[in-house]
């Protein structure tokens, strides 16, 4: 799933080839990609595209309509959705329910973007909507981690709201947005922590080192992901991952020092994470989320 690093990317990208342009058409491809019927798709048509930006997770094209009225595209990508950009998109319509092409975005120099969906299981989202705080998702999301507004000492509120395992907190847009699986294990390791430590156990120290990775791991994220076209960004994410999709492999170590252990994994129904015993759990491998009695 894309994170912050690469939606903003993806942000930077739409907005320098889509910003000044005029939308000359909205197809449809999935019914059930779009969540919102009104105002319908069709009422970005003939409007110029102002700016395109990130809320957490969420991709967010600002559209002047012709009548004035500012609408949003907003969308989520989920675990199988992407961008495609095209430089000269084809002349054929999308055909509902024959290609993963979910909404396709026609701009007036024939250029645009599709929004695809791969497998079965079909979570990605679009909305058309006047604000993008009408989009539930998007009103409930936490602080942003890159933003001024996030410092030690809200960091040290959020672990102290209620106790839960670190990586959960990390995960929950509703707390911290744009962080998800990959960034979370990444964030962990280079702050040295196990990823099932109690939020309420951290004090000052612990809580400023997991500050400092947070902001470290998105930040360099972020500037590896950046001026990248939008058909290199998964690659070049799976690339710059220290532990996270690595299991087995030798653990580059918390410092860019090889600590001589492997990168295990600790998987669950529908995910899983990964991290290195040496470098966060003490040498101990957590053998199992429900089994584990592993805190530190």
């Amino acid at each position: 799933m894309p994170e912050l690093p690469e939606v903003e990317a993806l942000a930077q990208f739409l907005r320098g080839r889509a910003v000044e342009r005029v939308v000359s058409g909205v197809e449809v491809g999935a019914i059930s990609a779009l969540k919102t019927f009104r105002p319908p798709p069709d009422a970005l048509v003939g409007g110029v595209v102002v700016d395109a930006s990130r809320h957490g997770k969420w991709l967010d094209l600002m559209v002047a309509t012709s009548t004035g009225e500012p609408l949003h595209l907003v969308w989520h990508l989920s675990r199988a959705g992407w961008v495609r950009w095209s430089d000269q998109l084809s002349d054929r319509p999308v055909r509902p329910g024959r290609s993963p092409v979910a909404l396709r975005v026609r701009l007036d120099d024939g250029s645009g973007f599709d929004l695809t969906e791969a497998g079965t299981r079909k979570r990605l989202a679009v909305h058309v909507v006047t604000e993008p705080d009408e989009v539930p998702q998007v009103a409930s999301l936490g602080v942003e981690p890159l933003s001024e507004e996030f410092t030690p000492e809200r960091l040290a509120e959020l672990l102290a709201a209620r106790n839960q395992q670190v990586k959960g907190l990390l995960r929950d847009q509703g707390t911290i947005a744009g962080i998800g699986n990959a960034y979370s294990d990444e964030i962990l390791h280079a702050a040295r922590l196990s990823p099932f430590a109690p939020t309420r156990s951290f004090d000052a120290e612990r809580t400023a080192t997991l500050y400092a990775a947070i902001r470290q791991v998105l930040t360099e994220a972020v500037a590896a992901a950046s001026g990248r076209p939008a058909a290199e960004l998964k690659d070049a994410k799976r690339r710059g991952m220290r532990v996270h999709g690595r299991t087995g492999e030798p653990c580059p170590g918390w410092d860019g020092v090889p600590c001589g252990d492997t990168v295990h994994e600790v998987s669950f129904a529908d995910s899983s994470l990964q991290y290195c015993p040496t470098c966060q759990t003490g040498g101990k491998p957590l053998a199992d989320r429900r089994m584990s009695r592993l805190l530190r």
